[in-house]
């Protein structure tokens, strides 16, 4: 099975994808681990490296100048085809990187260790890498700490996976929305696109609590996003911002379509009752506010804050409804 996956690229890079950290800012917890490489194994360049479909781009880095490299001409891509670490003592004797643009030209890398980067499900999505600028031999005790220090590379992305998905709902979570809703953002004005955000609140969301238990509230919450799921594309982002407080961003789509979307989920949720665990059922609503992205929204925040405004205009309006904001 493990053999199958590693054939399995295409498997392999929708893994990638599904942690959704290539070309992300840097972030203290994998910028320590290339500093400790450097330090503790004294090679002058250390990368946690990430093998796209045709490039190697580097989450971390210390002694590389590159922010990327094409992957057919990098180490990592070989790393990546097997389950135990790649060692190269001298890569000018190694006919796979004698010509390697890093090996003749700068950083002039000698000598390469990787480990793989490995996901839970058994896909390799990179490598740990230590470099030196001479030949030399990695010992076992090198190769097994750079090991450890992989482990806890994929921890890391684990966690910032985790940290991106609800777990009571299974919805992005307010950093996750957050995240992808602002580059989301920056794709539609970069391609002149028509996105829409849609917030929507949970109706008497309290009194659900306070009369049937939160166990109940928490099960609404899961209907509302199982709902959303099978009603929304799947390149539609579905969060939950707080309490029962979801947001929803529709990319190519402009206001008025976004409104009959919206009106579609609405109904839906109206429309499925809850069973309760004395056999009866509960019928749930929900509120709606809808904002269209414009050449004058300053920032997520500020559509965020037009779609919340619509949201209370709703609640306002008599509730399970929605509202679209005109001039944003």
């Amino acid at each position: 099975m493990d053999d199958m996956l590693l054939l399995d690229d295409d498997a392999r890079v929708a893994a990638l994808r599904r942690l959704d950290v290539l070309d992300t800012a840097i972030e203290e917890p994998f910028e320590k681990i290339v500093t400790l490489v450097r330090t503790v194994l004294a090679v002058p360049i250390a990368t946690v490296t990430l093998v796209d479909r045709d490039r190697q781009w580097f989450k971390a880095k210390r002694g590389m100048n590159q922010n990327e490299t094409p992957r057919s001409v990098s180490f990592c891509t070989h790393t990546i085809q097997q389950r135990e670490p790649l060692v190269i003592e001298n890569a000018l004797d190694d006919p796979r990187f004698a010509n390697v643009p890093l090996v003749v030209g700068p950083p002039y890398v000698r000598s390469y260790a990787g480990v793989p980067l490995r996901t839970p499900e058994g896909y390799n999505v990179g490598a740990l890498c230590a470099m030196d600028t001479r030949p030399r031999r990695f010992s076992p005790a090198d190769v097994a700490i750079l090991g450890n220090f992989a482990n806890i590379v994929c921890d890391e992305l684990e966690l910032r996976l985790i940290a991106q998905v609800d777990h009571l709902t299974g919805a992005l979570t307010r950093r996750g929305f957050v995240d992808q809703a602002e580059k989301e953002m920056e794709r539609a004005r970069r391609y002149e696109r028509a996105t829409s955000l849609v917030m929507l609140d949970v109706d008497h969301f309290k009194q659900v609590n306070d009369t049937y238990g939160h166990a109940v509230g928490d099960q609404a919450l899961q209907q509302i996003v199982r709902i959303a799921e099978a009603t929304l594309r799947p390149n539609d982002l579905f969060g939950r911002l707080g309490g029962e407080e979801f947001a929803l961003l529709l990319p190519e789509t402009n206001g008025a379509a976004a409104v009959i979307a919206a009106e579609r989920l609405r109904r839906e949720i109206a429309e499925h009752p809850m069973l309760l665990p004395d056999g009866s059922t509960l019928r749930i609503t929900a509120s709606f506010g809808v904002a269209e992205l414009s050449t004058s929204t300053s920032s997520l925040t500020a559509w965020l804050a037009c779609a919340d405004t619509m949201l209370y205009a709703a609640k306002s309006g008599g509730r399970n409804c929605t509202k679209l904001a005109q001039n944003i």
